[in-house]
């Protein structure tokens, strides 16, 4: 897939750090969005990004290394005039999933996001992260984190979002911040839910791509009892140490519905934990998976151990586009007609 940039009179444009292969790229892309510069350190990510964004230039390397001037420099463009600032830090410091820490290192990597806001004051900004910045003890990290961002001079509010209301065919509960830069007398808003949520058939039942690998044959055994998206702990428990004699992997393991939405997609698949096919006979294959995050059939990823990191890591296209049209008709004032 090669996405051209469009280039049109009030067309705003976005720079995007922690850019990954290109999840919210897309959104803003297809939100009208011309995107300047990209930054990333992951190869991988970079390759792909490249892959499907030739013509926008990519600063492939640390961000504490990157200067606001050699920033604005590679965007060409000076302070005050980026239109939208797009980050999604590392977040695995607040995950749920792991052990959350004021002082993860992970969780430091918005402070260099800041510093970039800070020095080359955009109109807007918006901030992704998981939704385990906001619970619990970790809550007051997320208030350390809205100050930082308001103390750069910006109005912000953070809301809770799930991709599932805005048209991609998965649940996948976000944090999203934004901020409007003082000056501009505008108070920062979210889109509403724009659609129900979409089936597992609505997405995938017409893709016959069957790339993805087999179970192995205590797993096949076992989603005969498991009910198709039916993921209650305890009861996974209960089949696998039926089926495997331990319930390793119980928890990160989801037999999809196909009359039912699709979980949040992992970013990896780590011995038998893994997302099914609802099917019950293999793994989802990357087409399917690409599908599930709102990627088009067209966008290109390289491996399949790779694909499965960068979908599961990446911002749902559709989700990003729906933030995109909102900043760009509700705050920046650019009619989309």
């Amino acid at each position: 897939m090669r996405v051209q940039v469009a280039e049109q009179q009030l067309t705003p444009t976005v720079i995007s750090t922690f850019a990954g292969c290109g999840g919210s790229s897309l959104g803003y892309h297809l939100a009208g969005f011309k995107e300047l510069l990209a930054v990333e350190w992951e190869d991988n990510a970079v390759a792909t990004f490249r892959l499907n964004f030739p013509d926008i230039p990519v600063y492939h390397g640390d961000i504490t290394k990157l200067s606001s001037a050699e920033c604005m420099r590679l965007a060409g463009i000076q302070k005050g005039q980026l239109d939208v600032f797009d980050g999604s830090p590392p977040c695995q410091g607040f995950s749920t999933a792991g052990n959350r820490k004021f002082d993860d290192p992970r969780n430091s990597l918005f402070k260099e996001y800041a510093r970039l806001l800070e020095e080359m004051q955009p109109k807007v900004f918006v901030m992704e992260n998981v939704t385990g910045m906001i619970k619990g003890h970790m809550k007051q990290a997320y208030l350390q984190i809205i100050q930082t961002l308001r103390d750069c001079g910006y109005q912000a509010k953070g809301q809770v979002l799930n991709a599932m209301y805005y048209n991609v065919p998965q649940s996948r509960q976000r944090v999203i911040i934004i901020g409007v830069r003082n000056d501009l007398g505008i108070q920062p808003s979210h889109p509403k839910p724009q659609s129900k949520p979409m089936t597992v058939r609505d997405a995938i039942a017409d893709v016959h791509d069957t790339d993805a690998p087999p179970l192995p044959d205590w797993l096949k055994k076992a989603c005969k009892e498991i009910i198709p998206g039916h993921w209650n702990g305890p009861y996974m428990m209960n089949i696998f140490k039926k089926y495997k004699g331990t319930s390793g992997g119980a928890l990160s393991t989801k037999l999809l519905s196909w009359d039912k939405y699709c979980c949040t997609l992992p970013k990896t698949e780590i011995a038998h934990s893994c997302i099914i096919h609802p099917d019950g006979e293999r793994r989802l294959s990357i087409q399917e998976l690409s599908r599930l995050a709102s990627f088009p059939d067209s966008f290109n990823f390289i491996d399949r151990p790779s694909s499965v990191e960068r979908i599961g890591n990446s911002v749902p296209p559709n989700l990003m586009k729906a933030i995109a049209l909102h900043i760009k008709e509700n705050i920046l004032l650019i009619s989309s007609a």
